[in-house]
């Protein structure tokens, strides 16, 4: 049995603990690139002027549109369509891989969010912003990667088992839809630089790339069969 134990805990800390340590270590070097050393690198140079464009195209219409695709990597909106959709997944599978799947994915990249926030120092962009967060937790967008992880580890999931049914491209565009309209809306928002918004598609990825590895292969490897 502590053998067993033991097994498990190299496991776990081989195919996902140290992962998302190198991730955040990756994206706590990246944050300091872009804050201290690429600030006068082109195209952060063009940042700011790419944002202020969108002041040109805002209407009340837009902000409302634009509030509601943001509520989408809100936390208790990740939260909600987890529960709804990882139950459903585990009543239509049979087992709580996919569920614990997704789970893994949107924890692990708030843990990356959470270290990487609180280590780098990045002011929000200088245009009026249509929502109220911490003004110099601009990298990254946690709304984003919340959503690449959510969402696109729906896509997977749908994907792998609509393979034989000729459906897995189809659900890939639940990956690049939802995630890019939720960038968008951040940025049209004034709350993240579009580098803001790219670090933050890098972690969701690298976050379903990772539970991926570690929850879901191992079973497609061994069959469908397992619980």
């Amino acid at each position: 049995m502590t053998t067993d134990r033991a097994r498990l805990l190299a496991t776990a800390l081989k195919s996902v603990v140290l992962p998302i340590a190198l991730l955040t270590a990756g994206m706590i070097g990246l944050g300091l690139l872009v804050t201290h050393v690429l600030v006068h690198v082109w195209p952060f140079t063009i940042e700011g002027q790419a944002l202020t464009a969108f002041l040109a195209v805002r209407t009340p219409t837009w902000n409302r549109v634009s509030d509601q695709v943001s509520q989408l990597g809100y936390a208790w909106y990740i939260a909600a369509v987890w529960v709804v959709v990882g139950g459903t997944m585990r009543v239509v599978y049979h087992r709580w891989r996919e569920t614990l799947f997704l789970a893994a994915a949107v924890l692990g990249q708030l843990v990356v969010y959470l270290l990487t926030s609180r280590t780098i120092t990045r002011a929000r962009p200088p245009v009026p912003w249509l929502d109220s967060f911490d003004p110099v937790r601009s990298f990254f967008s946690g709304h984003v990667s919340a959503a690449v992880a959510l969402y696109g580890g729906i896509a997977v999931v749908l994907a792998i088992h609509a393979r034989r049914s000729g459906l897995a491209v189809a659900w890939w565009v639940l990956l690049l839809i939802v995630p890019v309209a939720v960038a968008i809306s951040r940025m049209y928002r004034g709350m993240h630089y579009p580098s803001d918004v790219t670090a933050g598609f890098l972690v969701g990825l690298g976050c379903l790339w990772i539970m991926r590895r570690a929850i879901l292969t191992p079973v497609e490897q061994r069959g469908s069969g397992e619980p």
